[in-house]
């Protein structure tokens, strides 16, 4: 209402609720396109403007601002990392741009320079500024179009507690949560994650121009890589123990992947630098830099159990195998970098990693979802307190909504669905949970209809789900 002439601007509303990957650039230029032949004002719309990852971030801005226009602020923790002369010999860009910002890898940079672009209104935000007060209940409210009063709901979170038995050495969690494997998770060198700190002084054969500017790369990426990958191990343990040892059977898969290539004298597969994939709030997958290629290898993409791989013989085996096929098929997915160009000592913390994984897989046996007390917690409300209710499982991973999906339906539990970030129509999983808010009612019968729904964030934005 309070533009001059609305007739020059036309309101685009973005889906931005999950990372774009590769496919992230190819569609922002799309919008950018639609945006200048059409003379439009852009307003960018999100429940969670820092659940994104970096490349997100700049490709929003991209929309409206030119990487070389002067924005009068710097990636001042990058450039104290290495010199403003060493940053622009390297990345041949002016500090005061955004495309300097889009060479940080540094949080406070990015959150500096999206203060001067976002508009933040959050719940309390907008209670405190916005809502009235019923003087008859004490409750803050919003007026709608009809006049009608919106109470802003009450939420009460309760804990379903299970019980763990420390002392008898049966119970899974408490193998799960013992000392002995937190301190191993704690412990991990995570050396494919820091390749940047393995890079040999002075190799034999020096590194080529590509191998050079690979290597920057590295040690560019390194630290966050590593962070989010102990935090995935950690949040993955305290989502279920069946994500948490496929997790750790991937990893050690993967590790063995590297330490085939450095015993044949092959190249390392570099994946992408990209830590949002890494980072729980955003990828839902257990992805990695050496994963989310073979789609029918039912081990580095997601597996329903995790009894497939135990002896070092399995592991060497599976990452031999994996290693041809990453060389063959998937050979333009990845960089690749010589091992002679990294210290020793990488693949000692290798082999340290993946003897101290195997160890955890040791200790705490294949899981059976017969001893799991926090299945058997969720399956009880389900059945009894909320038999008749509608019901919303919400979980961070894609292993876990599978593991649950499939328990509870062994559980009794029917018109139950699962939903993730790989779901083909997760709209039409909303519509079936909810057909009325939804309108769809003409077109889902009972028959249809969810009464459980277990997801990933993928239905946490964008969806209607009363």
């Amino acid at each position: 209402r309070e533009l001059p002439d609305m007739r020059r601007y036309r309101l685009m509303v973005i889906d931005e609720s999950h990372n774009l990957r590769n496919r992230e650039g190819r569609r922002y230029s799309v919008i950018l396109d639609y945006i200048r032949k059409n003379d439009c004002n852009c307003v960018l719309l999100s429940a969670t403007p820092y659940n994104k990852t970096y490349l997100d971030l700049s490709n929003q801005l991209r929309l409206f601002l030119p990487e070389e226009q002067e924005l009068h602020i710097r990636p001042e923790n990058l450039l104290n990392e290495m010199g403003e002369t060493e940053f622009i010999r390297r990345h041949q860009c002016r500090p005061h741009t955004l495309a300097a910002f889009e060479k940080s890898e540094y949080a406070d940079d990015w959150r500096e320079l999206m203060r001067l672009y976002l508009v933040r209104r959050t719940r309390s935000f907008i209670m405190e500024n916005y809502a009235e007060i019923d003087p008859a209940n004490g409750r803050k409210y919003l007026l709608l179009k009809d006049d009608r009063p919106y109470y802003f709901p009450t939420r009460v979170p309760k804990t379903a507690r299970f019980a763990i038995d420390e002392k008898g050495g049966r119970d899974p969690y408490a193998r799960l949560y013992s000392p002995e494997v937190v301190d191993a998770i704690n412990a991990l060198h995570l050396p494919r994650y820091g390749l940047g700190n393995y890079v040999a002084p002075s190799p034999d054969t020096p590194p080529t121009r590509d191998e050079t500017r690979l290597l920057q790369n590295l040690s560019r990426a390194g630290k966050r890589l590593m962070g989010f990958c102990r935090t995935n191990l950690f949040k993955r343990l305290e989502s279920s123990g069946q994500a948490f040892l496929q997790s750790v059977e991937r990893h050690i898969l993967r590790n063995c992947v590297y330490l085939h290539a450095i015993e044949t004298g092959n190249p390392l597969p570099i994946g992408t630098q990209d830590a949002g994939l890494l980072d729980p709030r955003i990828c839902d997958e257990d992805a990695d830099d050496v994963a989310d290629i073979l789609e029918d290898d039912e081990t580095v993409c997601g597996v329903d159990t995790v009894s497939t791989m135990r002896t070092p013989e399995d592991f060497r085996r599976r990452a031999a195998e994996a290693y041809k096929r990453y060389a063959t098929q998937g050979r333009n997915r990845f960089a690749w970098i010589r091992p002679e160009l990294f210290d020793k000592v990488m693949e000692k913390n290798l082999r340290t990693d993946t003897d101290a994984l195997s160890g955890i897989l040791e200790k705490c046996g294949e899981w059976d979802p017969a001893q799991d007390a926090k299945l058997d917690i969720l399956c009880d409300l389900l059945l009894r307190k909320h038999a008749s209710d509608k019901v919303i499982v919400f979980s961070q991973f894609a292993d876990t909504v599978r593991y649950l999906e499939k328990q509870l339906r062994a559980c009794g539990i029917d018109r139950l669905a699962g939903v993730t970030g790989d779901a083909s129509d997760p709209t039409g999983m909303a519509w079936r949970f909810s057909p009325e808010s939804n309108e769809k009612r003409d077109r889902i019968g009972p028959e249809d209809e969810l009464r459980v729904l277990i997801a990933t964030d993928v239905l946490s934005e964008g969806q209607n789900l009363q």
